[in-house]
């Protein structure tokens, strides 16, 4: 769900930061910047939103990769074939985590609040 112009450039936040610049950094280093806007953040609503949403993916960008890491390791026993799929499996994952985080900053600094399917939905139950 994409709602334009809620965070516009004009729009402050309790931290003295434009609301999209905030949501923006809300991404920046995951969970890390997420919980503590999540803690400073009194009144912006966009605001909260990213550092929830930054949060709850973050979560589970760590817990996916650790089953990633099980995963890998039991396809590393398999010669050849199995590294090949391991070395795949962690690009593919790396990069879809690359791309998502850009996307995320950039449609914060937009001011838009884009949610991610499932994480997003709960982020917003999250600032509720």
């Amino acid at each position: 769900m994409t709602s334009p112009l809620s965070g516009a450039a004009g729009d402050t936040s309790s931290t003295g930061l434009s609301a999209n610049v905030a949501g923006a950094i809300a991404y920046l280093l995951g969970p890390i910047t997420g919980v503590i806007l999540l803690i400073i953040e009194k009144e912006s609503r966009f605001v909260r939103f990213h550092a929830a949403q930054s949060t709850v993916l973050g979560v589970a960008m760590v817990v996916v990769s650790i089953v990633l890491s099980i995963l890998t390791t039991i396809l590393a026993v398999v010669p050849i074939l199995g590294w090949l799929a391991a070395i795949l499996l962690n690009f593919v994952f790396s990069l879809a985590c690359f791309v998502l985080w850009i996307v995320l900053m950039w449609k914060a600094f937009n001011g838009e609040e884009w949610e991610f399917p499932i994480a997003g939905a709960y982020a917003r139950s999250m600032i509720k």
